[in-house]
């Protein structure tokens, strides 16, 4: 499968770019992004994933909502990475439409994240974002994930967090 190209190319790690931390950092690296989307890699491994132990036992597959949180950093990655917020790095997923899961994600898969911005004004922004099983469609041709996630982000977001402490 070709990926899309984005006009910026970052090779950043999640890390770099999101405020999460292990083991809720589900961003390896930010390949590629531009106003109109973005590429992000994550690789599920026993290691940095302790949920395999108990989800399926013997089957281990990743949830499904750790699947939209991966595909959700990706794009609160991107907006970071190109400073749509400017300083405030503060995203957070705020509505979930549409989550479809095709195939399982098991230790050692890789999720390959394609985000489309559909509106992205502070403070709030949506996406289309569609996960690939190791960077490849199913036999259909359709990601092995996908849903529209809303996310809250900016400054308001910040402000907004300060009043509940």
């Amino acid at each position: 499968m070709e990926l899309p190209k984005f006009k910026m190319e970052f090779n950043l790690s999640g890390e770099a770019l999101l405020p999460h931390r292990p083991p809720f950092l589900f961003v390896d690296r930010l390949v590629s992004a531009d106003e109109t989307g973005s590429l992000g890699e994550y690789t599920f491994t026993w290691e940095k994933n302790d949920f395999f132990r108990g989800h399926f036992g013997d089957f281990p597959v990743v949830p499904g909502v750790i699947l939209v949180e991966a595909m959700a950093q990706v794009a609160g990655a991107s907006v970071v990475a190109r400073n749509v917020i400017g300083e405030q790095i503060a995203f957070a997923l705020a509505s979930v439409d549409g989550a479809r899961f095709r195939q399982p994600f098991r230790p050692g898969d890789r999720l390959v994240t394609v985000v489309k911005t559909i509106r992205e004004r502070a403070p709030l922004g949506v996406y289309a974002v569609k996960g690939y099983l190791n960077g490849e469609p199913n036999e259909k041709g359709e990601p092995a994930a996908e849903c529209t996630v809303k996310c809250m982000m900016g400054a308001k977001l910040v402000d907004k967090q300060k009043k509940l402490s």
